[in-house]
């Protein structure tokens, strides 16, 4: 052979080695995710957030800091004697945000939203209850639709609300659980009996002066149940009784998760496809104790650099520490759709409330739940925009993140702080989303969008997928898209249906028949997000409706 034939066929052997390597071996440059500016103001800083079927996010602040940066349309102001800063206000304090076409329009809240919660109805409507001031017992609703605004009902809460949690229940009801000053919980809507009732639990974990239990961490349980996170510890709790079913373990340590020492926590993704049903809880970051005091005196501690997680339906549950490659406080924890945890946003040090976070953690992280303990954290590639407190995070259809908000201030300040508030939106693209993977990624074909499902059936979705399918590694994943407010995703639920069956048609289309939840213990009804993921490369969602 000669000397040039022998360096071609070297060339070609070596194009064809580095081929034969699987994918991601190849992808360099989005390795860890990658960024992208989508509006640099929108004219309210996002303080709350929710995803509706409609691929368009609701989001407010509050009204009680003056004029916004978003005039109201058409001359359009709120008359509201009550609000402590302007009676008259010709600004937005809500904008919904349209992610196909990355527009946002302005929308009108009659009474202050400050510090409020939320969830969806199994319609699809987002409830929201309580805030501040002449808005801390409302209820609102809005509707999705191009032209809807946000609709009010007065007194439609027993007690004030303000710094509450809401989960959406299997009977389609919401629970409102606490509160500044409420050792209580309600429904919504308002039951006929008497509709607020003691909940000892959340004085037992309120500290005195520092409160350290507002925002609790709720989760329904796969047996019915709500797991309820306050302070550093939690319970299982029988709604329906008003029972304590057990108490669980205090977090190793002691120190606090919950608002003002503001740590996040999720329910890990549930594998309904296990023998037996395990429901996890991953809790992260915080603020050591005496944090909040100290921040008052200007004294910055380093958060917790630490997660706790635990199964919650074993017998002898116990908390498992891990370490996170970065302290963390006032962070968020979004489900991605092929199970790994998002961890973004909020402040190396300090706590929540105003000016009292210090040492913005630009970088998020990834968690893979399934790793062994020690490889679970990858620290993903940074933002340049700081995330502080009242920032706020959203999983997309599309399977990126949507991310805004940051205002540590008691009113919008741009000049001569540490921290500007920030009008701002962007979106992480995870690296799945890399152009490299797309020979392994799904595309759903069939069922259409907003098509209807039903418990315990039988189901199947079509997909192409251009590369070699791995049989064993495709699965269906449903999503219910959470309210993020003050780091924590009310009614964040991820559920792993698997495959029970994968179908070759021939021309790269395959179909996927997978077992839809068998009750609304595990997936309450209402709408979600349905990915088919393969080798851990999720397709773009379709909207479902479970019922």
């Amino acid at each position: 052979m000669s000397a040039p034939t022998f360096i071609i066929f070297s060339i070609i052997l070596f194009q064809l080695l580095f081929a034969s390597q699987p994918t991601h071996r190849i992808l360099t440059s989005a390795a860890n995710g990658s960024w992208q500016l989508l509006q640099k103001s929108i004219g309210v800083s996002a303080m709350h957030m929710q995803l509706l079927r409609n691929d368009r996010v609701i989001m407010f602040d509050r009204t009680d800091f003056g004029p916004s940066n978003l005039p109201l349309p058409k001359g359009k102001c709120r008359n509201d004697p009550n609000d402590t800063a302007l009676k008259v206000d010709c600004t937005a304090h809500s904008v919904e945000y349209d992610v196909l076409a990355n527009k946002f329009r302005p929308l009108m809240v009659q009474t202050d939203v400050w510090c409020s919660s939320g969830s969806v109805t199994p319609d699809g409507n987002l409830v929201q209850t309580g805030g501040f001031n002449d808005g801390e017992r409302r209820v609102r609703v809005f509707n999705p639709c191009r032209t809807c605004d946000w609709q009010e009902i007065p007194n439609g809460l027993a007690v004030k609300r303000w710094y509450a949690t809401n989960h959406r229940l299997p009977d389609g009801r919401q629970i409102v659980v606490g509160g500044r000053g409420q050792f209580n919980y309600e429904f919504v809507p308002k039951d006929i009996i008497a509709n607020k009732i003691n909940f000892p639990f959340l004085s037992e974990t309120n500290d005195k002066g520092l409160e350290n239990n507002l925002y609790p961490f709720v989760f329904l349980n796969e047996d019915g149940n709500l797991f309820i996170f306050a302070n550093n510890r939690a319970i299982l709790f029988d709604y329906v009784n008003n029972k304590v079913v057990k108490t669980y373990p205090t977090i190793p340590g002691g120190d606090p998760r919950s608002y003002p020492s503001t740590g996040s926590a999720v329910l890990l993704p549930l594998k309904l496809k296990a023998p037996a049903i395990q429901a996890e809880v991953l809790v992260c970051g915080g603020a050591p104790k005496g944090s909040y005091v100290q921040a008052l005196q200007n004294k910055f501690i380093q958060a917790l650099n630490t997660c706790a997680r635990m199964t919650i339906t074993d017998p002898n549950p116990q908390w498992v520490m891990e370490t996170m490659p970065l302290a963390r406080v006032m962070g968020d924890m979004i489900l991605l759709p092929n199970g790994n945890v998002f961890l973004i946003n909020g402040a190396g040090s300090g706590t929540a409330g105003w000016e009292l976070g210090r040492d913005p953690v630009l970088s998020p992280v990834l968690y893979r739940p399934d790793n062994q303990i020690g490889k679970r954290f990858e620290t993903q590639t940074p933002t340049t925009i700081p995330r502080m407190y009242h920032s706020t995070a959203a999983l997309l259809r599309d399977g990126r993140v949507l991310v805004g908000g940051s205002n540590p201030h008691a009113f919008y300040n741009f000049t001569g702080v540490i921290f500007p508030t920030e009008l701002s939106l962007e979106a992480f693209s995870p690296a799945y989303l890399d152009a490299g993977f797309n020979n392994l990624r799904p595309t759903i074909v069939a069922p259409k969008s907003m098509s209807a499902i039903r418990y315990r059936k039988k189901t199947m979705v079509q997909v192409v997928i251009t590369g070699d399918v791995a049989e064993n590694l495709v699965s269906v994943t449903m999503v219910a898209p959470p309210f993020n407010t003050h780091s924590f995703s009310q009614n964040q639920r991820l559920l792993v249906l698997g495959n029970d069956k994968v179908t070759a048609l021939g021309n790269s289309r395959y179909n996927i028949e997978f077992t839809t939840p068998a009750s609304g213990n595990l997936a309450p009804s209402g709408f979600y997000l349905l990915f088919v993921v393969h080798q851990d490369i999720p397709s773009q969602a379709i909207w479902v409706k479970l019922f």
